[in-house]
């Protein structure tokens, strides 16, 4: 929700009460009581701003939220009162999600900036989809409780029951080169034969094609943010982020370190830095308003808490 610089319902002055005035809005105590945790983020991401000199907007999801098509409105709103080609941090704590829209949130931010400094801020992890939006930045803000994580993407499937289940591409496509290399070498291996027939040759022409994809755009990424002032390999990063051999599980951690040895541009903060600590105080009181389903959209200006979309 945003502040409205109109009376409260109730206050005294009749048809005057509801006309425009250039006074703040007036709060009733309980009014007051029931937000009073959000007016606490927001003095902090006030007085986060006041100590980095930038804007501050943050995205912070629950571990059952990932990011998806209705965070692009949400963020629109995020966007509205900061300034074109100023400089901008974003806060980001996410499980992953979908790669197309993580690239039009990525997108949407990088318009604003322009040509200005985008940073984001990792005080937890950003997984899967959301290191692709780190890819996007100039610099990743990160400390010892910060983790980034390998781009695999997920896909979500229904099964023949009409289960909504998330399938691992890169787990995918490992299980069908094992097997099918096995076979290759030992044809009359009866358990390669009976696993291989349960990979549906479509999901695998599928699931290529979104390996493909979630690369191409890492590269493009790391041309457009990582590495645009700065000499770079992307194609080598990419495919060592992509790399199922490197990083065996969707979860495994790249620390602050790790990201450093790929060569991405990290800021790193010492936990009692007092910058760092105001992040964690913001973070902390943030995820403590969310449910595992639910998301929260965050700035000095803006507060909106999401609910997943069933279904």
């Amino acid at each position: 929700m945003t502040e409205q610089p109109l009376t409260q319902a109730g206050e005294s002055g009749g048809a005057e009460s509801l006309q425009p005035t250039a006074r703040p809005p007036s709060r009733t105590p309980l009014y007051e009581a029931s937000h009073a945790a959000r007016y606490e983020r927001q003095s902090l991401v006030k007085e986060i701003q006041k100590s980095t000199g930038c804007r501050l907007i943050t995205y912070v999801a629950g571990n059952n939220a990932p990011i998806d098509r209705d965070d692009a409105i949400s963020f629109a709103d995020l966007l509205h009162n900061v300034s074109t080609d100023d400089n901008l941090d974003l806060m980001l704590h996410t499980p992953g999600g979908d790669i197309d829209s993580a690239e039009k949130l990525i997108y949407m931010v990088r318009k604003k900036v322009r040509n200005a400094q985008l940073r984001i801020i990792v005080p937890d992890f950003a997984k899967s989809a959301g290191t692709l939006m780190v890819l996007g930045a100039d610099e990743v803000v990160m400390s010892d409780t910060s983790e980034l994580g390998p781009i695999d993407p997920q896909v979500v499937r229904r099964d023949g029951n009409g289960n909504r289940l998330s399938h691992s591409v890169l787990n995918y496509l490992d299980a069908y080169k094992t097997h099918r290399e096995a076979l290759l070498e030992r044809p009359s291996s009866l358990p390669d034969q009976i696993m291989l027939g349960k990979l549906d040759p479509e999901t695998i022409k599928l699931f290529e094609a979104v390996r493909d994809r979630a690369k191409r755009f890492a590269e493009q990424l790391l041309q457009r943010g990582m590495f645009r002032n700065k000499p770079g390999n992307w194609s080598k990063l990419a495919s060592d982020l992509i790399d199922i051999k490197r990083w065996p599980t969707h979860g495994q951690m790249i620390s602050s370190e790790d990201a450093v040895t790929l060569e991405l541009t990290v800021k790193y903060m010492d936990q009692k830095d007092a910058v760092w600590t105001q992040i964690w105080r913001l973070y902390c009181r943030q995820r403590l308003a969310l449910a595992h389903d639910s998301k929260l959209f965050e700035s000095d200006h803006v507060s909106l808490q999401m609910d997943k979309a069933c279904g």
